[in-house]
């Protein structure tokens, strides 16, 4: 089992693609993906095209959320939480390798315990807006995980 880290993939999954082929990786294998993938963008059946081809590559992508994008809790989809790497994961059971941070988890990669937090401020909400463009209220992490996070 290898981990790699990416940044925001903004729904475009090419160069995680290329690099999963160049490297032979498997589901085995994980995929960080810090802040925004895109997968929740719409929170509709708009979606599904873009999961399809994400669970079509070869290896488990980790997505802590970024804003741009909604949270699985707010999604349409059968999101579940399930055990893994030590903590929880909202997961759909038709795309296992395609996988969700819950905040304030803990998990345990090889040893090292990593706690993430996701989320971004967003400075460009009005902007956002004004163009049509998708905007999640619940880009800051609320009350209720602040305290999660806390304990």
């Amino acid at each position: 089992m290898h981990f790699y880290i990416t940044g925001d993939t903004h729904k475009k999954f090419d160069r995680v693609e290329t690099f999963c082929l160049e490297h032979h990786t498997t589901t085995e294998d994980i995929m960080i993906i810090l802040g925004d993938s895109g997968i929740n963008y719409w929170l509709s059946p708009k979606d599904e095209k873009l999961k399809e081809r994400v669970a079509r590559i070869p290896v488990s992508c980790f997505c802590i959320h970024g804003n741009h994008e909604g949270r699985p809790w707010e999604s349409p989809a059968d999101y579940k939480l399930v055990p893994w790497h030590g903590g929880l994961v909202y997961r759909e059971e038709k795309y296992p390798n395609i996988l969700f941070a819950k905040d304030g988890e803990i998990y345990d990669f090889n040893g090292k315990s990593v706690m993430p937090i996701g989320g971004a401020g967003t400075v460009n909400k009005e902007y956002r807006i004004r163009h049509g463009l998708q905007w999640f209220a619940s880009e800051q992490p609320d009350d209720t995980i602040k305290q999660f996070v806390e304990q």
